[in-house]
């Protein structure tokens, strides 16, 4: 009986989205493969997937190993609640993630405003999702946006600061320009035209603005990196990864979002250069075969 090759063995095709399960996916990758994983899981069951499963243990320790020391995950999660209770889900996935070994670098929040009713009338407006981001290590790649207006901004002056005796030190303060770094509160609007410009999209039943994946592989990669999706969806992270001159690899289990993916990258694929060697081979074909 031949003996079956295990998949690691056959060398990952870049710019690829895997109809797979993501485990199977990350079966294929080496240790230390990849710089930054951008996804959104399917949470609760707030919303219906077409093939959803998640073993939650599994995916982190795949994710834990595929990813580079100095790599980082970002986690974007929310909570149901039911019978007057949060799940508590994004808690203990952050918790399985730190358990694996994981570093919890920021909690960030997603916050999105009030369109419509949201969520029920005996708790406040329910307006935000977790964007939990894990480092393997210590983070090699921190490009900190720096967009925020400052009410005021100042020259650097010299002060004093109250020691834990009670004495006085001299110190010398910063100044601060127009602008500065970003809280970790990001705000974007959603919805039709929005969260895309791609129709497409809107086929999924949950997508996330191209703004927020845009700006975490700002955040958190350089160009040339590699990027990762263990829930692909529509495509978002692959998009905003090729228009910013990165590597993608996506895992989607549904085919019918695969499609959707494959339409909205299509239009992309041919605006950037890609450093594998084959990416001519992979834009001719989408790069979205089948496999089995």
């Amino acid at each position: 009986m031949q003996k079956k090759e295990p998949l690691r063995s056959i060398p990952m095709k870049l710019n690829k989205i895997y109809n797979e399960d993501c485990l199977k996916t990350m079966a294929r990758m080496n240790d230390n493969f990849i710089d930054l994983t951008v996804t959104s899981p399917p949470y609760d069951d707030m919303r219906a997937y077409n093939g959803y499963h998640m073993d939650i243990h599994r995916i982190v320790g795949e994710l834990y190993r595929v990813t580079k020391s100095g790599g980082v995950v970002v986690w974007i999660v929310a909570d149901k609640t039911k019978n007057g209770s949060e799940t508590g889900t994004s808690f203990r996935q952050a918790l399985t993630f730190m358990d694996a070994g994981f570093k919890l670098l920021d909690t960030m929040i997603y916050t999105k405003p009030p369109k419509g009713a949201t969520g029920n009338n005996k708790i406040y407006w329910q307006g935000f999702e977790y964007m939990f981001v894990f480092t393997k290590n210590n983070p090699k790649t921190i490009n900190l946006l720096v967009d925020r207006e400052n009410k005021e901004s100042r020259e650097g002056d010299n002060g004093t600061k109250r020691l834990k005796n009670g004495s006085l030190k001299k110190v010398a303060r910063g100044g601060y320009g127009k602008v500065g770094r970003r809280t970790n509160v990001w705000e974007y609007h959603v919805g039709k035209g929005h969260s895309t410009k791609d129709p497409e999209a809107y086929q999924h039943p949950a997508i996330f603005p191209e703004r927020l994946a845009l700006d975490h592989i700002l955040s958190w990669s350089n160009e040339g990196d590699v990027v990762y999706d263990c829930f692909m969806g529509s495509g978002t992270t692959a998009k905003m990864a090729l228009l910013n001159n990165r590597t993608f690899i996506g895992s989607e289990i549904s085919e019918a979002y695969c499609d959707i993916a494959g339409q909205r990258i299509s239009r992309y694929l041919k605006k950037r250069k890609s450093l594998d060697e084959n990416f001519q081979e992979y834009q001719d074909t989408l790069n979205l075969e089948r496999v089995a």
